[in-house]
C-alpha cells in the first residue's frame, strides 16, 4: 500500500508547505502549521463523496424518509444509560475525556465487561497498557467473560482490520492520543494524527454499525486534547470529573446526538470498580452544617434532573490593595457580577471584603438560576447571619437587583419537598400555573433586597 502524501497548512492563514517551518511565512505566526493528508483522489464535478460510507449521495424528499427509534444497548449502570440518552446507539462513536486517574478506562472496563455478559462481543483495544496489566485491572474489577476481548495495539490499520474480522458489537479505544496512522509522518497525538485516526474509527462505526468508545486526553484548562473538530466530528462528548481524592465522580454530557446534552451521572469510586449513585442531592447536603452563616442551598437543573446542592461563602476583610475573589465550581465572572450588584442596589460595602466561594461537593454550576442563592450566601457571610437550613432558594439575578424567572420550577420545587424542606423562595413570575406541594411554603420575591428580608429576618438593614 502506497503511503499518502502529506503537506503541511497553517491554520490561521492556510499557506501550504511541504515541510514543517516553526514560522509561518504568509502570517508570521508561531507553531500554526498542522500536518494534513493530502487528498488526491478526483471526484466527477456535481457528485458529493460521503467520506463514512463512499457512495454517491443524491438529494432526497425528506416526506419519503423512513425514521425509526434508534435501537439501544444497556448496561446495568442506569446513571451511564441515562447520560447516554437511554442506553448506547449502534454506530454510535463516543468521545470520553477526564483528568488522568480520575477512572475513565475502570468506567469503559466494566461497562465493557456488563455488555459482554449480555451476549455481545466485546473488544477492549488499549495503547498504554499490556494485556497482562489490563487483565490485572480487570481482577481487581472481578470481569471474566469469553465475550471480552483485550488487544494492545497502537497501529490504526491493524486496529482497523481486527474490528472487520472480528465484528464485535462494543469497541473501546484507550486512549486515542496513543493511535497513529503510519501513512502520517508525524508524533502520535499531534493534530493531524487524532483527526485522521477519529475520522477512520467514525467511518468504520458507521459502515459497519459498531458502537465505539475512545478515550481522549484532556489539557491543563480542562478541555479535550487535540483539535476542536475532534469534538464536532464525534456523535457524543462526555467528560468524567471529580476529584481524585474525593470518591464521587461526575459524568457529564456536554454534546449528544442522541440525548439532551449537560446531562450528569454520579458514581462512587470503590475498591471493587464504579458504582453509582442514586439520589445525588442527598449525598451532596450530608455533610451541610447547621446554623452556619454563608451556607445556601439552590436547586440546581443538570439536564434534566434537578440537584439540591449547597453554596459556601467566606467574606471576610481584605488585607492587600485589591481583594481577593476567589470560586470553585462557580464562574468567577459571575461571583464578581453579583457582588457588584448587591454592592450598588442592596448597599452592602464589599469593595473592600475578600470573597471565597464554593459549591460543596465538587459539581460545577453554569445556569443562571443559582445567582439568588450565590447572592444570599454573600450576604449572609458579610452579615454573619445565618439562614434557616430549611430554605431553598431559586432565581435569577439581573443587573438592577431584579430577580427574573427560572425554567422547571415545578421540577425544583419537588426535588426540594423530597429531601424535607419546607420553605422554598422563588421569583414572584414563576408563582401559578403549577400545583404547589402539601406542607411547604413558596414565597415569590422581586428583588434582592425582598429576597434578604425574608431569608435573614424582617429586621435585617445592610446600610448597618
Amino acid at each position: 500500500m502506497a503511503k499518502k502524501k502529506t503537506k503541511f497548512i497553517c491554520q490561521e492563514c492556510g499557506y501550504e508547505s511541504p515541510k514543517w517551518m516553526g514560522k509561518c511565512p504568509g502570517c508570521y505566526t508561531w507553531n500554526s502549521m498542522v500536518e494534513e493528508v493530502e487528498r488526491t483522489k478526483q471526484t466527477p464535478k456535481g457528485v458529493f463523496i460521503h467520506s463514512s460510507q463512499q457512495t454517491i449521495s443524491k438529494p432526497v424528499s425528506i416526506s419519503t424518509i423512513e425514521t425509526s427509534q434508534e435501537p439501544r444497548m444497556l448496561t446495568d449502570l442506569s446513571e451511564f444509560n441515562r447520560v447516554l440518552g437511554g442506553g448506547i446507539v449502534k454506530g454510535s462513536l463516543v468521545l470520553i475525556g477526564g483528568d488522568p486517574g480520575i477512572g475513565k478506562s475502570t468506567l469503559l472496563l466494566q461497562v465493557s465487561a456488563q455488555m459482554a455478559m449480555k451476549g455481545h462481543k466485546v473488544l477492549y483495544i488499549s495503547g498504554e497498557e499490556s494485556v497482562k496489566q489490563t487483565k490485572l485491572r480487570a481482577d481487581r474489577l472481578h470481569v471474566n467473560t469469553d465475550q471480552l476481548y483485550v488487544m494492545a495495539e497502537t497501529d490504526l490499520e491493524y486496529i482497523v482490520q481486527t474490528i472487520e474480522e472480528m465484528n464485535p458489537a462494543f469497541v473501546i479505544i484507550d486512549s486515542i492520543q496513543t493511535i497513529y496512522n503510519s501513512d502520517i509522518t508525524s508524533a502520535p497525538g499531534s493534530v493531524s494524527q487524532v483527526r485522521e485516526c477519529t475520522a477512520e474509527l467514525m467511518r468504520v462505526a458507521k459502515t459497519k454499525g459498531i458502537a465505539i468508545f475512545i478515550v481522549g486526553h484532556v489539557t491543563k484548562e480542562g478541555s479535550i486534547a487535540g483539535p476542536r473538530i475532534l469534538e464536532h466530528m464525534v456523535d457524543t462528548v462526555l467528560y468524567f470529573e471529580g476529584e481524585r481524592h474525593h470518591t464521587y465522580r461526575i459524568l457529564r454530557a456536554v454534546k449528544n446526538r442522541f440525548g439532551s446534552t449537560n446531562e450528569i451521572g454520579i458514581f462512587e469510586m470503590r475498591e471493587s470498580g464504579l458504582s453509582e449513585v442514586e439520589n445525588p442531592s442527598e449525598i451532596f447536603l450530608e455533610e451541610r452544617s447547621q446554623g452556619a452563616a454563608g451556607s445556601t442551598v439552590v436547586a440546581a437543573m443538570e439536564g434534566t434532573r434537578p440537584v439540591l446542592v449547597e453554596i459556601q461563602a467566606l467574606i471576610s476583610p481584605t488585607s492587600f490593595g485589591h481583594p481577593r475573589r476567589m470560586a470553585t465550581g462557580i464562574d468567577h465572572n459571575r461571583v464578581s457580577l453579583l457582588m457588584a450588584v448587591l454592592e450598588k442596589r442592596v448597599g452592602l460595602l464589599l469593595q473592600n471584603q475578600d470573597a471565597y466561594l464554593k459549591v460543596a461537593g465538587g459539581v460545577k454550576l453554569d445556569e443562571p438560576a443559582i445567582d439568588l442563592a450565590i447572592a444570599v450566601s454573600i450576604a449572609s457571610s458579610f452579615r454573619d447571619q445565618p439562614t434557616n437550613p430549611a430554605d431553598v432558594i431559586i432565581g435569577e439575578v439581573g443587573l438592577t437587583g431584579e430577580v427574573r424567572r427560572v425554567s422547571r420550577i415545578e421540577q425544583r420545587v419537588q426535588e426540594a419537598v423530597k429531601l424535607g424542606f419546607n420553605r422554598i423562595i422563588i421569583p414572584k413570575n414563576n408563582l401559578g400555573g403549577w400545583t404547589v406541594p402539601k406542607g411547604v411554603e413558596v414565597i415569590g420575591v422581586s428583588d434582592v433586597a425582598e429576597t434578604l428580608e425574608y431569608v435573614l429576618g424582617n429586621s435585617y438593614n445592610p446600610f448597618q
